[in-house]
């Protein structure tokens, strides 16, 4: 007698597939699902291998165009940015892939949900959040936290010998030296013979930007322009793309080739666990860095110094799965807010990993060239500027008559 119905998030990786034959040997009914979020991967070759394995059902869902428009784009709107580096390209594709498989269990009348990730990780974390938050009554079957199959898992080895018994086809996972994330905003590569944090990433590991020999020799030029902070259209190599999924592919073939988004750092998983991840997000640095020279030039200062402290928690927010929390929905409500101004077209520079903002217009320009000139007077008086400063400048007088001498005058004296 069936347990009862569990749409599996399926990669077609060794896990996954492990997973989907324990899940029926332990009788569950499975249905495997397979987000296509822009990696690659021979979607019918997986779907293949998970019917053979004894999938009932498997959809294989395109939510490339989605990806972009509601989850990348609203991202780096944000500027979120996790510990000052990480642009947030697995944490990002997340929830979206969860939003999705939650609509498939309702549609198929499923009562379990499923993941591959392990317990050490962000994902479950993001994964299980999400289910959560969009299904409150779901029941969350995770493999690698359940005693049964780790007690029957014990390492990689035992896994690879259940496909062998099975004649699940693993060839390509045996030879992969380390655990890659694939999507259209980056590739992540971690694990393996990467967990050492001194060791020097190979340059055959980077596969998202052209290797070091290939990235030209001359700068190249490229125009996008933003409304309301979001990319509209790109100009480069003579031509214009327009359209959310078109324009972000396009990114990621100008960056690819310049060898620009590329990342290799430790970080803080929300779990309490440092890791070391490289990165590759071409497109996405070109377009954070874009955004961020265009808020200079239309956003006002202030807006800008509270849009900051708040980027700090979306990016925190995404990478720790609450994408689906009250408070993320109230912060891009301030983000939309903050972009309203954000309208232009920036001109960057690729080279050899550098996409190097050189030129920006907006029409709603906040910068004054009158003003700013050393040549013109341009409506401001520079002899205001001595009461502006000894205003300021009350304070630090009292407290140094308070305290008698500042640490900076008692050394200057003691020398």
């Amino acid at each position: 007698m069936s347990k009862g119905k569990i749409v599996l998030a399926y990669s077609g990786g060794l896990d996954t597939s492990v997973i989907l034959k324990w899940f029926i040997e332990e009788g569950y009914e499975v249905i495997a699902y397979i987000a296509d979020v822009g990696q690659e991967e021979d979607f019918e070759a997986a779907k293949e291998k998970a019917l053979k394995i004894g999938a009932t059902k498997v959809y294989v869902e395109d939510l490339k165009e989605e990806f972009v428009t509601d989850y990348i784009f609203p991202a780096f709107k944000s500027q979120a940015v996790y510990e000052g580096r990480y642009l947030l390209g697995t944490s990002v594709a997340r929830p979206l892939i969860a939003k999705r498989q939650i609509e498939i269990a309702e549609k198929e009348g499923a009562q379990f949900v499923g993941h591959g990730a392990t317990g050490k990780g962000n994902d479950q974390v993001r994964f299980e959040l999400s289910y959560y938050a969009l299904k409150p009554d779901i029941t969350v079957l995770a493999p690698w936290k359940m005693p049964e199959f780790l007690t029957r898992f014990e390492g990689r080895q035992d896994m690879l010998n259940y496909c062998d018994q099975y004649g699940i086809p693993v060839t390509a996972t045996r030879k992969k030296p380390y655990s890659e994330d694939d999507n259209l905003l980056h590739i992540s590569h971690e694990a393996g013979i990467l967990e050492d944090p001194n060791a020097v990433c190979a340059e055959d590991v980077y596969s998202r930007t052209s290797t070091i020999s290939a990235w030209p020799d001359e700068p190249e030029l490229i125009s996008i322009e933003f409304k309301q902070g979001v990319p509209v259209k790109v100009e480069a190599e003579g031509k214009t793309v327009t359209g959310a999924l078109a324009l972000f592919q396009f990114l990621n073939e100008l960056g690819s080739k310049h060898g620009i988004g590329r990342l290799d750092m430790v970080e803080n998983r929300f779990v309490g666990i440092k890791s070391r991840g490289v990165y590759e997000t071409p497109g996405g640095a070109i377009l954070h860095n874009a955004h961020r020279d265009l808020e200079g030039l239309a956003m006002d200062r202030e807006v800008m110094k509270l849009r900051d402290t708040l980027s700090l928690k979306v990016a925190e927010l995404i990478y720790n799965g609450f994408w689906f929390s009250p408070e993320f929905e109230l912060l891009m409500h301030t983000m939309d807010k903050a972009q309203e101004t954000v309208n232009g077209t920036v001109q960057v520079q690729l080279f050899k990993g550098s996409a190097y903002p050189v030129a920006r217009t907006s029409p709603n320009a906040l910068y004054d060239p009158a003003q700013s000139s050393m040549d013109e007077e341009g409506g401001y008086d520079q002899k205001d500027a001595a009461g502006f400063i000894k205003i300021n400048a009350v304070r630090l007088r009292n407290n140094t008559k308070v305290r008698g001498a500042t640490p900076a005058t008692k050394n200057s004296k003691a020398a």
